[in-house]
């Protein structure tokens, strides 16, 4: 677990500012970001160049940003809650796999949403490492479920998950009715009942 938290400290790290010619070991980050978005199309590479200017601005302009396609703290900050790293899609990916494998397409999609939701929310860590390791957050990381090796159907599922789709309708919490145990739970607003998993706020 030390190194799980060791790499929670790296992800949560400063990135350099980034602008049209930088060549820094964050560029192809940035890039793999506004890819996962839509934003990005090219090949990944280390070099700012017009497209990454291009796809920055278009990421500004949709968050409300300064569409100066320069990628400095503020940009990081939005960006990073609402993508993820190449090593964050796989973590997403095992949250999905451990705790919905057995689920329709869209109920795995719906877990990733919650996680993304924490990670957006001000009640939650602010980093993905930090949600899925939180004490106690998610079953499959208590039981050792999420060390398992993710499906295609995982990935992808965490990538719709990025990109935005929520069919949970904005819920930070899930369970199984026919197994939780926690009146806590229960007393949760229900927004959605997604396969064997009901979403709540």
């Amino acid at each position: 677990m030390a190194a799980a938290a060791d790499q929670g400290r790296a992800e949560a790290a400063a990135p350099a500012t980034l602008k049209y010619g930088s060549t820094s070991p964050d560029v192809p980050d940035l890039q793999y970001r506004l890819q996962i978005l839509g934003y990005y199309k090219p090949a990944i590479t280390k070099i700012f160049g017009v497209s990454t200017q291009t796809a920055v601005k278009q990421f500004q302009k949709k968050y409300g940003l300064s569409a100066d396609g320069i990628v400095g703290p503020r940009t990081w900050s939005v960006l990073k809650k609402v993508s993820v790293s190449k090593p964050e899609l796989s973590k997403l990916a095992r949250v999905i796999y451990g705790e919905a494998r057995g689920e329709s397409y869209k109920g795995q999609v719906a877990v990733g949403a919650v996680v993304m939701n924490r990670v957006q929310s001000s009640k939650f860590p602010n980093t993905l490492h930090g949600v899925i390791f939180e004490p106690s957050a998610f079953t499959a990381v208590n039981d050792g479920q999420y060390w398992l090796i993710p499906d295609a159907t995982a990935f992808q599922a965490a990538k719709d998950a990025v990109k935005g789709w929520d069919p949970t309708g904005n819920a930070l919490f899930y369970y199984n009715p026919d197994t939780a145990t926690s009146d806590w739970s229960r007393s949760r607003t229900v927004s959605k009942k997604i396969g064997n998993h009901v979403f709540t706020y």
